[in-house]
C-alpha cells in the first residue's frame, strides 16, 4: 500500500510539473499569435495590390508585345520549392501537414531543388534523402531582411528551373490553419484589363522590379503566414495538454485519496486488533 501511494504521488507531481510547463508555453504562443496576427494583417494588402497593379501592367504589356520571364515562364525544365516549417514541435499536426505536403510535391516533380525554412522541415527531408539547395533556422521573428534573403535564393534558383512553389500553412483562424502549395514564379496573375501607360526606361524592365517588389513582400507574408499558424497551433496544442493534465490530476488524486483512506483504515484495524487482544490476555 505504501508503495502505491509513492507511484500516485509521484505521478501527481510529476503532471503537476508538465502542467506549468504546457501552461507557460500556453501564455508565451498566446501572445506571439497576438503578435504575428497584427504583422500578417497590415502586411496582406500590399502583396494583393501589388498583384492586381502587375496584372495591369502585364495586360498593357501583351499588347505591346511585351513578355517578361517572370511572368511567361523562361522555359526551363525542373522546379524548386520553398518549405516554411516549425523550428520547434509540440504543435499538434503542425509539423507533419507541411512535411506531407512537401513531400507528396517531391514525389511528383523528381527535379526539385528545395529552400527549407524551419529544422523541422530540414532534418525530415534530409533523413528521407532529398537534397537542399539552401537552409534556414531560427527565422522567429520574420522580417524584410530575411525575406529579402529568401527572395534571391529563390531568383538565383529560378535562373536554373522553370517553376518555383512554395508549401507553408496559411493561417484561417485562431482555430485553423490550412497547408497551401502555390506556384510563384512565374506568377499568376489575375485578369485584369490592360491600363495604358508610360514606362521610364521601358515595360520590361518596369515589369522586372515590380515582380521582385512583390516577390519580396510575398515572402515576407509567406513568413508571417506560417509562422502565425505556428503559434496559433501549438497555443492550441498546450492547451489540449493543460486540460488533459487537468482531468489526470483529479483521477489521480481521487485514487491517492482513495488509497491513503484504505491505508488510514487498515491501520487503525491493525491498531483495533491489537487493543482487543491485550485486553483479552488481562
Amino acid at each position: 500500500m505504501a508503495i502505491k501511494l509513492r507511484q500516485l504521488h509521484r505521478r501527481i507531481r510529476n503532471i503537476h510539473h508538465i502542467r506549468q510547463i504546457a501552461k507557460a508555453m500556453y501564455a508565451i504562443s498566446s501572445t506571439q499569435v497576438l503578435l504575428r496576427k497584427r504583422q500578417l494583417l497590415a502586411a496582406r494588402p500590399f502583396s494583393s495590390e501589388a498583384k492586381k497593379t502587375l496584372g495591369e501592367i502585364a495586360a498593357w504589356a501583351r499588347t505591346q508585345s511585351v513578355t517578361h520571364p517572370f511572368l511567361a515562364g523562361n522555359g526551363k525544365p525542373g522546379h524548386g520549392l520553398l518549405v516554411l516549417n516549425a523550428d520547434r514541435g509540440l504543435c499538434g499536426r503542425y509539423v507533419d501537414e507541411v512535411n506531407r505536403a512537401a513531400l507528396e510535391f517531391l514525389h511528383s516533380h523528381a527535379q526539385t531543388q528545395l529552400v527549407v525554412v524551419g529544422d523541422k522541415a530540414i532534418r525530415y527531408l534530409r533523413r528521407e534523402g532529398w537534397p537542399i539547395h539552401q537552409a534556414y533556422r531560427r527565422l522567429e521573428r520574420p522580417s524584410f531582411s530575411q525575406a529579402q534573403r529568401i527572395q534571391e535564393d529563390l531568383l538565383s534558383l529560378y535562373a536554373e528551373v522553370g517553376e518555383i512553389h512554395v508549401v507553408y500553412a496559411e493561417f484561417r483562424g485562431e482555430l485553423l490553419h490550412q497547408v497551401r502549395v502555390e506556384r510563384l514564379l512565374p506568377v499568376v496573375l489575375p485578369d485584369a484589363a490592360p491600363r495604358e501607360l508610360l514606362a521610364e526606361p521601358d515595360l520590361f524592365t518596369l515589369i522586372e522590379e515590380l515582380t521582385r517588389i512583390w516577390l519580396l513582400g510575398k515572402v515576407y507574408l509567406l513568413l508571417l503566414e506560417a509562422k502565425t499558424s505556428e503559434h496559433a497551433a501549438r497555443r492550441q496544442a498546450m492547451k489540449n495538454a493543460t486540460d488533459n493534465a487537468d482531468e489526470l490530476l483529479q483521477k489521480l488524486t481521487v485514487q491517492y485519496n482513495k488509497a491513503r483512506q484504505q491505508r488510514i483504515t487498515l491501520e487503525l484495524m491493525d491498531i483495533m486488533g491489537g487493543a482487543e487482544a491485550i485486553r483479552e490476555e488481562t
